[in-house]
């Protein structure tokens, strides 16, 4: 159910400071997005936005990574409006989605699959007219679905993830996340440095001229979405890293079997994950790859524009 009161909260302050530039920033009939909740499972409601569309050329579903909310794609919802019906959720552990137990979800790649397929079915969404984009977190999850049921989507556009299991393309605290005693020495310290984290994450690794803020809006849901319940966003990406090198392997082991056409889109200046890893994956798959010239972790943070661009430039 989509709860247009809370939408228009919590929307007015996440869009207002749009960094999106004229030429991509839709017609002013393009329709706000929504936000809400949707049940999928007993113990899994999901957080979610949605912009509609009564004609729309297709369906865009953006993922979002660490340690972000759905929220952040709300200028690029916006923007695409007046062409797509565009979807956004909360992944379990992030923002204001359900947080249960470790021992009843694993919080792992593959658990993040079934709600990304959950979601879709939920939501009557078309799956040859949908396209995935999903960055960091979101992007393995959206793969390894792919491969149980190659028709989830017409597309799926992925970007500054680890696809492979290679620590040294790796930053030191990714390294460390993948086994103990240094995992859990890591989700210490990332939840007693949770204010550092949210205000230069996504700034690091960039010059000087090339830095920049987040909208207060955006900020502050991500923010409240750190520690929304028991489980804070560092705790899911704890236990997201425990299972998945074994969910990396299971990728590569199976990768030719991947029929989803997928494109790869990373920044040059990532510093968490080498784009020699976005190369191999690319070349192993056979799809197109763009490096984005003195772009970050985060090109939909930084420059929202080239996101929009990209999804309007696809066929149809």
């Amino acid at each position: 159910m989509l709860t247009s009161s809370l939408g228009s909260l919590l929307m007015a302050a996440a869009i207002t400071g749009a960094t999106l530039t004229p030429v991509s920033a839709g017609t002013p009939e393009t329709a706000e997005p929504e936000i809400g909740t949707i049940a999928i499972g007993d113990d899994i409601t999901l957080r979610r936005l949605v912009v509609h569309n009564a004609a729309p050329k297709g369906t865009v579903l953006f993922l979002h990574g660490f340690p972000e909310t759905s929220v952040v794609w709300g200028d690029i919802a916006t923007a695409l409006g007046d062409e797509f019906e565009v979807h956004a959720f909360d992944w379990p552990g992030y923002g204001l989605s359900s947080r249960p137990a470790a021992e009843n979800f694993s919080y792992s790649p593959r658990d993040y699959a079934a709600v990304l397929k959950a979601y879709i079915d939920k939501s009557g969404i078309d799956r040859s007219k949908l396209t995935i984009y999903a960055a960091d977190i979101g992007a393995l999850p959206a793969l390894l679905l792919a491969l149980d049921e190659p028709d989830i989507a017409q597309r799926i556009i992925v970007g500054d993830f680890a696809p492979f299991n290679r620590p040294a393309y790796m930053h030191e605290r990714l390294q460390n996340l993948k086994s103990e005693p240094a995992a859990s020495l890591t989700r210490a310290v990332m939840n007693q440095t949770s204010d550092e984290i949210l205000q230069n994450v996504y700034r690091r690794g960039l010059a000087e001229d090339k830095q920049f803020d987040l909208a207060a809006g955006v900020k502050k849901d991500m923010v409240a979405g750190w520690s929304h319940g028991a489980l804070t966003s560092a705790d899911a990406f704890y236990h997201y890293y425990a299972a998945f090198t074994r969910d990396q392997d299971w990728l590569e082991a199976n990768l030719g079997k991947l029929r989803t056409p997928v494109k790869v889109i990373w920044g040059e200046k990532d510093v968490y994950i080498d784009s020699r890893m976005g190369a191999e994956f690319a070349e192993r798959t056979g799809a197109t790859l763009d490096i984005l010239p003195g772009i970050g972790h985060y090109p939909h943070l930084q420059a929202p524009e080239r996101v929009v661009a990209e999804i309007r430039a696809l066929p149809d």
